[in-house]
């Protein structure tokens, strides 16, 4: 599965993306027993009439709290939601009223960013603001039982009064009026009086947080709370980095993120064209240390969409540790290069680019609609002449097919845990049985692509996951299945800095500032 290339999901993961829809209010919600439909009496009965005008309303606040009840209720995808909405207040505001059954005054540009800001941090910090939120409430079956957009707003409050330290009392008030004006005003009075009660003891330095003691379980359990990720991944990070390192990995995880833009040769434009056009744009940026094409963008991407250079194919939003895993396969003019699981294409593209209009690289995918967006994209990054994509199931076309080449990408379907600090969403969406499955579907993709390659050629296997047992234990196992491969190191292709003792291609979130990635060259000697 390629990685963060067209615009329409251009911050999306190697995980499955579904394009962002109205919200459905019969959807039920995994922590509520309460269905989104009866959670707000009155949500969007006659008694709230369309087109109604509140100006006593914050916008932001109340964009957010709905895009919060799309990402839970509804299957969209923050990372979606924060591209669609940068530059669309209206489409926002249309959500508001089509749920909450008004309209705010219009979203500016300082709305936009805070709807991002907001957005982003209560859901990474979800788990820690629920613990505080529990904590203040009267009894847990309060908490339990409440009705999820007031949910939705006790967390933005309390995210911008622990988090973003906006003067309390402002927050306090504003977040009061959703409250009523959405709800109800009894709904109102709660909202008064739990932020108040986090006031208090914000002030007084005696937030209700759990200490980090007892056993190994408990102290995950703290942890997990303290630095707001599932039990399970700190359970594992502990096992695998010890608890300083596993801290450190959430800390990341938790951070704003930062993005790389890649300078699309194809179309001519090198990374100094790039920088002339970021200069001209006042956005800061860094030349990356490790690829020719990439520049690092911290803030400015939203002036960057508007001025078009994505969607005019000059660029693409691509993560370095992904430009990395290209190098590993180190594409050449005139080379065919098999790509297994490519939509929605960011590697493809780039490996396309790097072929310099010679060659092909035939891009395999499951996913019909996910396919027809890299091709828009390859046609309009100018490398559709070079990309030829294939709708079908790997493991099927491995079977039946009689293509065979030298370079053949296998961009592993993973857990994404190399990309938390983008994909907000994702560590909430992750279980551990998904760990086993996908252990099980990526040795049978490994399986299958080892079929195409020809004798000689080496076969890529790559992740956006820092698991060993997605990646390294996935290869080690593969080696003693097919013993016709072996490893052939990677320290040719990429920095030394990023190769392991094996030989593989590991780029670590917090040693690096990156994505997590993985990547391992297997030559066949048959």
């Amino acid at each position: 599965m390629a990685h963060l290339l067209p615009l329409r999901v251009f911050l999306s993961s190697q995980t499955q993306e579904t394009p962002s829809k109205p919200l459905k209010l019969s959807k039920r919600s995994n922590n509520h027993k309460t269905s989104i439909s009866t959670a707000k009496k009155g949500l969007l009965s006659p008694s709230h009439k369309m087109h109604k005008l509140n100006l006593e309303v914050s916008p932001h606040r109340a964009v957010s709290a709905v895009r919060l009840m799309r990402i839970e209720f509804g299957g969209a995808f923050a990372d979606l939601l924060n591209e669609k909405g940068k530059g669309s207040g209206d489409n926002e505001m249309g959500y508001v009223e089509r749920t909450l059954g008004f309209r705010t005054r219009d979203l500016d540009d300082r709305d936009l960013r805070l709807v991002t800001d907001i957005v982003g941090g209560t859901i990474r910090w979800r788990r820690y603001l629920d613990h505080l939120i529990g904590s203040l409430c009267h009894d847990e079956s309060m908490f339990r039982s409440m009705e999820p957009l007031l949910l939705q707003i006790l967390r933005i409050g309390f995210y911008e009064i622990v988090k973003l330290n906006m003067p309390p009392y402002a927050v306090v008030d504003e977040n009061v009026k959703l409250a009523k004006v959405a709800l109800r005003p009894g709904a109102g009075n709660m909202v008064n009086g739990i932020l108040r009660k986090l006031v208090l003891v914000k002030e007084n330095n005696s937030l209700p947080l759990p200490k980090l003691e007892g056993d190994s379980r408990a102290q995950a359990r703290a942890l997990a709370t303290l630095y707001s990720h599932p039990v399970w991944m700190v359970r594992r990070w502990t096992k695998y980095l010890g608890q300083e390192e596993a801290i450190q990995l959430m800390m990341w995880n938790n951070s704003d993120p930062s993005f790389s833009l890649r300078a699309n040769a194809a179309k001519g434009i090198t990374r100094d064209d790039l920088v002339m056009q970021l200069n001209s744009l006042k956005v800061p940026h860094e030349v990356s240390l490790h690829l020719d094409d990439f520049v690092r963008v911290k803030i400015g991407l939203q002036n960057v969409i508007r001025a078009g250079l994505l969607k005019e194919g000059l660029c693409s939003v691509q993560d370095e540790s992904a430009g990395l895993a290209v190098s590993v396969v180190d594409p050449q003019p005139g080379e065919d290069i098999i790509d297994c699981c490519a939509a929605p294409g960011g590697k493809t593209l780039y490996m396309a680019s790097r072929l310099r209009g010679k060659g092909k690289v035939h891009a395999i995918d499951i996913n019909k609609g996910r396919l027809r967006i890299l091709k828009e994209t390859a046609k309009l990054q100018k490398v559709d002449g070079v990309v030829d994509t294939i709708h079908a199931d790997l493991r099927t076309f491995a079977e039946n097919s009689p293509m065979k080449s030298g370079k053949v990408l296998l961009d592993a379907p993973c857990s994404g845990l190399g990309v938390l600090s983008k994909r907000s969403d994702l560590r909430w969406n992750r279980r551990l049985e998904d760990m086993e499955q996908l252990k099980n579907l990526q040795d049978e993709l490994l399986d299958a692509a080892s079929t195409l390659v020809s004798s000689g050629g080496v076969l890529i296997y790559s992740t956006c996951s820092i698991d060993p047992e997605e990646n390294n234990d996935r290869v080690e196992a593969f080696l003693v299945r097919h013993p016709e491969f072996r490893i052939d190191p990677v320290n040719r292709y990429v920095p030394s800095d990023f190769v392991t003792k094996q030989g593989f291609y590991f780029s670590d979130p917090v040693k690096h500032s990156l994505d997590g990635a993985f990547a391992a060259r297997l030559v066949r000697t048959l």
